[in-house]
């Protein structure tokens, strides 16, 4: 069953998130599998990020890569995502 994962990240900045996400796209196997959409969104005070993922397990397996990478750069920890489970969702054609 398909989740939507949304994230507040206080403290963390777009260069952060340039610089963390570069790392997860230099990996030799591709972190995002399972990831159906991704949304990083400044606010007045760090990051907004919202996810769409085919299952909450593909959505944990990503956690345990990014998780280490975002404290080993020092990143701000934040409160726990929220998750939702998805009713429906799709892609509008030629997307």
């Amino acid at each position: 069953m398909a989740i939507l994962m949304q994230a507040e990240l206080p403290g963390v900045t777009t260069d952060q998130y340039d610089t963390l996400n570069a790392k997860l796209q230099a990996l030799p196997s591709s972190p995002f599998d399972g990831c159906l959409a991704h949304v990083c969104v400044p606010t007045g005070g760090g990051l907004q990020i919202t996810d769409l993922w085919e299952s909450e397990q593909a959505m944990r397996n990503f956690m345990e890569i990014v998780m280490p990478l975002a404290a080993e750069a020092n990143l701000p920890q934040g409160p726990e995502p929220t998750i939702s489970k998805v009713h429906n969702h799709w892609i509008p054609p030629g997307a």
